[in-house]
């Protein structure tokens, strides 16, 4: 397996782990399907993997067309209506111990 597609199946599972689990496990029920010459396995193998893939692109389609960026809200206000407190200097007749 080339590093690329080891990478590119990390990030998938980092980004999305419930959709990827479910594409692993249609993809191997449809190669288990095929090997063992079992029609209806494969089916289900790769309508699950399909199915899988279809709702996660209309999931993210969705959600980026329905969503706007949310407006930010501040919980104090950008001054304050206090004045300023003075700037302390060190004595030097007392010095801190």
């Amino acid at each position: 397996m080339n590093a690329s597609w080891t990478r590119l199946l990390k990030s998938a599972y980092r980004k999305d782990p419930l959709t990827s689990f479910v594409v692993t496990v249609g993809v191997v029920d449809a190669a288990i399907g095929s090997i063992g010459a079992s029609g209806s396995l494969l089916a289900f193998g790769l309508g699950t993997a399909g199915v899988a893939i279809g709702l996660k692109f209309w999931q993210s389609y969705r959600s980026g067309a329905e969503q706007p960026a949310p407006a930010p809200e501040y919980y104090l206000p950008p001054h304050s209506s206090r004045p300023q407190l003075p700037v302390l200097n060190m004595s030097k007749k007392n010095p801190p111990y």
